[in-house]
């Protein structure tokens, strides 16, 4: 800090010691106990302060005489020029004068420095030894200044002669003098309290006494410190020491100027200095500094004379400087008796820390003391000690007064190279031609010391000494009395004598300064206090120096570790700078992404909110113009009905459902191809082939597989939670490929915490080519998908990367995006809810079951052994198979594979009990042919290329290709097919014709080894041309319109229904998992794959490339273009072979087999029950699943009491084994003990007021899949109501049509008992009501059970509706009016179509729809006729009977009916042929159902009991008759 700053604070730290210390009476012993300080080293510490402010005020006053005698000085111009340079800048001046402590500059010490002096002796005077010690301290000082004054006073003309002639040396020798050991560790101590006094602490000053203790440290502590080296501040202390010292000099010169002395030789160790305006030759006095101490090495105590003043003051240099110190002055050498020398230090400095002088010389001796004498009194120890001393000053003192120079403490023992290497670096400064820092000190005591005499030369020295010292002679005195009994004991003289004693005697009886000041410089006494006093004073400054020593290593310590820290801020402070300047641009660049995402989210919302917009309009125009329409007219020509394959899956994954298609077209305008562009195209694909080539196959990695049968693990759950909590707009945006069955359209998926938005990016080059006319078919291109309506996620493949998902929607429709990798698949499952793969496959719904691959899924599920149970079909397995190994709908290169079956496709019966009419379907497609299959392995045996690995195939046995040569006769097949071949049909002779002739083709053709796909058994229409296409006509002159049926198929749904029933064939089952090893399995790949003649081309199988290790573009286009015409093998699902099927025979006494073969001794009627009541059983509906709370069947009369009987589910327990008799005797059905007893009708009866036109039939009534709530109609305030079957109590009421409800109708259930309720109206409208399982109401909310909304309004009716049906898994409900027609709807609303029976077939009555797709309606006079779902009459018949139950088995095969002859009669359903007759009963049947096992079938009947039948569906099955 600036000399400005350290002198102020210094004063306040004064001021603050002032008012802590010396102001109160504090004791310190505490503090100095738990500082672990020394007793009494604060009032000690206080002392070093108080004497340092003393020095500084004694500095100022000095200063101020200096500017009074600036004028007078008889300075030559360098000398003036040094002075200026040296007193412009002190610390003194910049003071200011409010600031300043000096009220009277001619006085010694300050009153408030003598008060101080006096508050530390006398202010813990209780402890003795303390206080004594003080005392003794502040004795020396205020002696020697006093002396020193004194001398000033004494002999002011002396001074600039003085000053010029001690020159260079005089510094470095003041630096030993006691004066320069009482002031300079005064500054130390403040050192010690944090006060930044280094502006006057330079390297000139640093305090080397040879006390022996700590000095050598201290120097070069001090000289390490960071000391301000201001001129101000080197002169002000220099200042101080030249002035103290120069007393002791005077006070000798006087006393030898009488003296005769030889005058020194020029070639002694010191240069004589004759004249001072010769100005000062710096250079010869080092010399003489350095030679003087290696002379002295041989030289003893000699006397020395003076020959004149100058001279003698040259010489007396070591003694003015040694008035109280116990050093000595060490001789020149003998060969030189007139040599001086120089040693100012006393003797061994390095050994003792007391004093350890001989003597010391008496130059106070106010009387005739000669010089002989005087200096017989001086010597050392011994020569040794003094030379170790005076190499220690060279070295320590006065080389560092040179700022090059960096001293290491402690010193060690000086030798010759020492001195040689400070005789270097002290005359290097001189050579430059620099002022070195002692030299300035002697330039400003020079300017003081005139001024001192110019302005005292009117005043009488006694004056002077009164005026200067009044103040502080009291307070020696009073110590002196005071301390009388210590200080005699501790001052004597030189013979033991008391010196207080006497002293006492004159201080006491004279108040005089000046007697006092005689008494201080007489000989004895100057020996005693410097040899005693001195002693204290040292003691005191080594102290200080220690503490300044041990306080320095704390700051360095401290400074270093706070650089460090600071560093390390630095350092952390600039990495969170960075760090924040990063985040702030990633900050800045995620608002800007997700500004941008919002926009392209408001952009995206706009658009396909447009899309659903022109949906809802067509819809709407649909329902309007519809024949049954609004706008309607019965005339429309059915010609502009267009229809198209819905997306719309059932639980068996089958699309089956036709809807209006405004976009269809008959394409009139589309050629067929010619066989020469064919040819064209071979050559395109053979050049592809070579385009891409692998030197080998990249084996499948082994995968890990995973335990899916416990929790799920820490990290799925860790990351679902996390994903759960997730905030914002958008939990996760990335880019993505909507792939659709011939488009894949580039967009971005985003995905928030409720929905997940594609939105395509039509500025794609990509997609800028597409066939506009594909784009009205692909759905999702701006689509938004709730979570709440996703069902299941499966990984999926694309293009043999395993970067796809497929999503399936509670809509039954699915969804498939492909990603740029992995991680971001992975990320989006876990951004989607926990819904697995759904809850078919008895899977846990975890997201980890979403990410398994498709061999986990295989191992993991149930459906393996419960397709070997028979509780599954082969249809169902197969499409498991498929779901899990990757086919899809949405990629049609991955479409689902299905086996050929049958062989024989000519004959005009087909008997599915041979076996030549099966396939062998242990052998792939290409190897049936024997002829074939040698060639296929003469080509693999024979392969000549190197770069690919050899096959059978050439082409694959599914490709997209494939699947659009079997469906291009239904949209939007056609528009797929028409848009991959340039807008053109096939050529005539390659187009999907006939089945008998693709056969063939897959037996003779080298290049056709295709399978089926799934639509071959169950989808009739892909037969039929019923948009009429021109497809051509054929070499042989035959038009091509629809598909060629085999004989045995009179029907495309004969076909369609045979085939599958050979699907499921015995024969079938029996081999089936061999087909199974073929494509999913152990031999799909690999050593066995080619035993098997199971090889096709590389590039079809998962592992074989991986795309995104080929860079260049073009390359990877043609890969693409490859794996999309080469078609893709199914994952492979296991590596050992497939377990076979269990035959029917092992499983028949199993109970709840679905193809069970029984006894059939069993009686067809079981049980009758009667009610007390005899009003007709007007409904029965029998939930009888074992894992209900109540099994039951409950019945409705028709005075609306309801009984929940008890089910007993014994029936399938006959035959099997441990079956007793007892159980056979145990009936079925219990009746409801409240309605038996007659106890609790009231809680069983519905006293609700119905209106009184209402028939009540078994469309009034609904009872829930649990048994718990019963629904009615006929209610005249047009509503109806649900009523707890438990309680008998209204639960809620449902308002929604404008007329009364006529009739109601439930959809199956499914997890949790939701289903759908459709009622039908007086007002010719439907309603489509939710039921929800888990709240027991109509409708989604609780808190809104008073008032739900319907689903779906379905209009088109024109009168009252009478009977509905519906069906879920279809989607559809199926409503008759009183007169006509059945309408068919969406449960979305839209109306479809009518279903129109022949004539006289118009008034509906019941109705039935069956899974499989058969609606059975019943018209009044006992007619019938069987709709397919897409409105097709299949079958039609009339009975003797007025029908007013009829029911549909599971399978939907079977048809049972009732009626008021009271016989139940079986048929089967597709074409109406009957199957069995009951025995009639004695009443009218009036509701019928069927138990959950199809074994047991409960009649209702008007009067008033309930009958249970044996049935058992399996005994009409075909095998069943055939075999046993």
């Amino acid at each position: 800090m600036s000399s400005e700053t350290a002198i102020t604070f210094l004063s306040r730290l004064m001021v603050m010691v002032d008012v802590l210390v010396f102001s109160s009476s504090l004791n310190f012993s505490e503090i100095e106990a738990e500082k672990n300080m020394s007793s009494g080293g604060l009032m000690r510490q206080c002392l070093r302060l108080v004497c340092c402010v003393a020095v500084r005020n004694c500095l100022e006053c000095r200063q101020r005489h200096r500017e009074r005698g600036n004028t007078s000085s008889i300075l030559n111009n360098k000398t003036q020029e040094i002075l200026h340079n040296a007193t412009s800048k002190t610390a003194i001046e910049t003071l200011p004068s409010n600031l300043s402590p000096i009220k009277d500059p001619d006085r010694l010490l300050q009153d408030v420095d003598i008060n101080r002096l006096r508050a530390v002796v006398f202010r813990d005077v209780d402890d003795s030894k303390q206080a004594q010690f003080l005392a003794l301290a502040v004795v020396y000082f205020i002696s020697v200044l006093m002396v020193s004054k004194y001398r000033d006073i004494l002999e002011p003309q002396r001074e600039t002669v003085r000053i010029s002639s001690q020159s260079g040396r005089s510094m470095r020798q003041e630096i030993n003098s006691p004066t320069s050991t009482e002031t300079a560790p005064t500054f130390e101590c403040s050192k010690d309290h944090l006060v930044p006094s280094e502006d006057f602490h330079t390297e000139s000053f640093l305090p080397h006494t040879d006390s022996g203790i700590g000095e050598e440290q201290v120097a070069s502590v001090l000289n390490g410190s960071d000391v301000d080296h201001s001129v101000g501040g080197t002169s002000v202390v220099n200042d101080l020491i030249s002035t103290l010292s120069s007393e002791v000099n005077k006070s000798q010169e006087s006393l030898s100027e009488s003296s005769s002395v030889e005058v020194l030789k020029p070639t002694s160790s010191v240069t004589s200095i004759s004249q001072p305006s010769k100005g000062i030759n710096v250079k010869e006095i080092l010399k003489s500094l350095v030679a003087a101490p290696m002379e002295g090495m041989e030289a003893g105590v000699e006397p020395l004379s003076y020959p004149d003043p100058a001279a003698k003051a040259q010489a007396m240099l070591p003694m003015q400087f040694h008035s109280f110190d116990r050093s000595v002055v060490v001789p020149v050498k003998k060969t030189s008796p007139g040599s001086l020398a120089v040693n100012t230090l006393g003797s061994s400095s390095s050994t003792s820390p007391g004093l350890t002088t001989g003597s010391t010389p008496n130059i106070f001796a106010a009387t005739s003391a000669t010089p002989k004498s005087m200096i017989n009194t001086t010597g050392a120890t011994d020569a040794a000690a003094s030379t170790s001393s005076s190499s220690s000053f060279v070295n320590g003192a006065t080389s560092k007064n040179l700022p090059a120079v960096q001293t290491v403490a402690p010193m060690p023992e000086d030798t010759v190279e020492n001195m040689s290497a400070f005789c270097e670096v002290d005359q290097n400064p001189l050579r430059q031609k620099l002022t070195p820092p002692e030299l300035k000190p002697f330039s400003s005591l020079t300017g003081l010391k005139t001024a001192s005499r110019g302005a005292g030369q009117c005043l009488s020295i006694t004056t002077k000494l009164e005026r200067a010292l009044e103040k502080v002679a009291p307070l020696l005195r009073e110590i002196f009395v005071d301390f009388a009994p210590f200080l005699s004991r501790t001052l004597l003289g030189s013979h033991g004598q008391e010196l207080l004693i006497e002293g006492l005697v004159c201080m006491k009886s004279s108040t005089s300064v000046v007697e006092l000041v005689m008494l201080l410089c007489s000989q004895e006494w100057q020996n005693s206090i410097q040899k005693n006093a001195g002693l204290a004073f040292i003691e005191l400054i080594n102290e200080g120096r220690l503490l300044c020593h041990a306080m320095k290593d704390h700051i360095v310590r401290v400074a270093n570790e706070a650089e460090f820290i600071l560093n390390r801020q630095r350092a952390e402070d600039v990495h969170k700078h960075a760090e924040f300047e990063s985040n702030c641009a990633q900050y800045a660049a995620d608002r800007k992404e997700e500004e941008k995402m919002c926009d392209h989210l408001i952009c995206a919302a706009k658009h396909r909110d447009h899309v659903t917009a022109n949906q809802l309009k067509q819809k709407i125009v649909n329902i309007l113009t519809n024949k049954h329409g609004a706008w309607g007219t019965l005339a429309q020509s059915q010609l502009h009905d267009f229809w198209r394959l819905d997306y719309w899956e059932d639980d068996l994954r089958r699309r089956r459902r036709f809807v209006r298609n405004p976009f269809g077209s008959t394409h009139l305008d589309v050629v067929c191809k010619e066989l020469q562009e064919y040819a064209s195209e071979k050559d395109e694909v053979v050049k592809s082939k070579t385009v891409y080539r692998s030197p080998t196959v990249t084996t499948q990695n082994s995968e890990t597989e995973l335990i899916l049968d416990g929790d799920d693990d820490a990290v799925s759950l860790l990351q679902e939670k996390e994903m759960d909590n997730l905030g914002g707009p958008v939990v996760l945006s990335s880019p993505a490929q909507l792939v659709a069955p011939v488009l894949v359209a580039r967009g971005t998926l985003s995905i928030t915490t409720t929905e997940i938005y594609f939105e395509v990016d039509e500025d794609d080059p990509a997609f800028k080519r597409v066939d506009s006319k594909v784009l009205p078919y692909t759905e999702g291109l701006h689509g938004k998908w709730m979570f709440s309506e996703i069902r299941a996620v499966f990984t999926r493949r694309y293009l043999l990367q395993n970067t796809a998902l497929e999503v399936f929607m509670a809509n039954r429709t699915s969804v498939m995006f492909n990603f740029p990798d992995q991680a971001t698949v992975k990320k989006v499952v876990y951004s989607l809810p926990r819904v697995g793969v759904g809850t078919s496959y008895g899977l846990p719904q975890a997201r980890r079951i979403s990410l398994a691959t498709p061999r986990q899924l295989f191992k993991s599920s149930n459906m393996t052994q419960r397709w070997q149970r028979r509780e599954i079909s082969n249809f169902e397995y197969l499409m498991f198979l498929n779901t899990i190994s990757g086919r899809t709908y949405n990629d049609l290169n991955q479409y689902p594979v299905f086996p050929w079956v049958l062989t024989n496709y000519d004959s005009e019966e087909l008997d599915l009990t041979l076996p030549a009419n099966f396939r062998d379907l242990s052998k792939p497609i290409g190897a049936l042919n024997p002829k074939r299959a040698a060639f296929f392995t003469e080509r693999y045996e024979s392969w000549e290329d190197d770069q690919t690995p050899p096959c059978h195939y050439n082409t694959h046995y599914s490709t997209a290709a494939t699947t659009l040569h079997w469906l291009v006769r239904i949209e939007p097949f056609t528009m797929f097919f028409l848009s991959a071949n340039n807008n053109k049909f096939d050529h005539p002779d390659r187009t999907f014709s006939g089945i008998s002739r693709s056969w063939r083709n897959c037996q003779r053709d080298t290049s056709d080894v295709k399978e089926l796909i799934p639509e071959f058994y169950y989808l009739p229409e892909m037969f039929v041309n019923s948009n009429g296409y021109h497809l051509g006509m054929r070499e042989d002159r035959t038009m091509i319109c629809d598909v060629d049926l085999p004989a045995w198929a009179k029907k495309p749904e004969d076909f369609v229904r045979i085939n599958r029933m050979a699907l499921e064939s015995e024969f079938v089952s029996c081999q089936l998992h061999q087909w199974i090893d073929l494509i999913f399995g152990y031999k799909q790949r690999g050593p066995e794959a080619m035993r098997a003649l199971n090889v096709f081309h590389y590039l079809t199988y998962e592992g074989s490339v991986n795309l995104d290790s080929i860079t260049d573009p073009l390359l990877r286009e043609a890969t693409e273009a490859q794996i999309q015409s080469f078609g893709q093998t199914p994952s492979q699902l296991l590596i050992e072979p497939h377990p076979p099927r269990s035959s029917a025979m092992h499983l028949c006494f199993l109970p709840q087999s679905p193809l069970m073969f029984k006894d059939q001794m069993q009686q067809d009627v079981i049980m009758v029950l009667k009610f007390p009541s005899n009003s007709p059983v007007t409904h029965v509906a029998a939930n009888t699943l074992p894992h209900l709370t109540i099994p039951a069947v409950v019945t409705v009369t028709c005075s609306r009491l309801f009984a929940v009987n008890r089910w007993h589910n014994t029936v399938g327990l006959r035959g099997a084994p441990g079956y007793s008799l007892e159980q056979a005797h145990h009936l079925p059905i219990e009746m409801d003990s409240l309605v038996a007893n007659n106890t609790g009708s009231n809680k069983r009866q519905i006293t609700d007021l119905v209106d009184q036109s209402i028939q009540i039939t078994t469309h009034c009534f609904v009872v829930t899949a649990d048994n718990r709530y019963i629904l009615v109609c006929g209610f005249w305030d047009k509503s109806f109501r649900v009523y707890s079957s438990e309680t008998g109590k209204l639960t809620q009421i449902v308002f929604g049509h404008w007329d009364v409800v006529t009739c109601l109708a439930r959809s199956e259930s499914y997890i949790g008992g939701d289903c759908y309720i459709v009622s039908g109206s007086r007002d010719a409208t439907l309603l489509l009501w939710y039921w929800s399982g888990r709240h027991h109401i109509i409708g989604d909310n609780p808190n809104n059970s008073d008032y739900p909304a319907p689903r779906a309004v379905l209009t088109g009716h024109d009168q009252e509706v009478v009977c509905v049906s519906v069906c879920a898994e279809l989607g559809l409900v199926i409503s008759g009016a009183k007169e006509g027609p059945c309408l068919v709807h969406t449960i979305t609303g839209d109306l479809l179509r009518a279903l129109e029976g022949p004539e006289h077939y118009l008034c509906p009555r019941l109705i039935s729809v069956s899974s499989e797709g058969h609606c059975i309606i019943y018209y009044e006079r006992g007619r019938f006729c069987n709709f397919s779902i897409n409105g097709k009459l299949l079958a039609q018949m009339e009975v003797n009977d007025s029908t007013r139950a009829i029911l549909l088995s599971s399978d939907g095969h079977n048809l049972v009916t009732g009626g008021d002859n009271g016989v139940v009669e079986v048929w089967q359903a597709c074409d109406f042929k009957q199957l069995y007759i009951y025995p009639g009963c004695d009443a009218g049947i009036r509701a019928m159902d069927l138990s959950h096992d199809q074994r047991t079938l409960i009649t209702g009947m008007a009067s008033g009991s309930i009958v249970a039948f044996n049935i058992d569906f399996n005994r009409w099955h075909y095998e069943h008759q055939n075999r046993y």
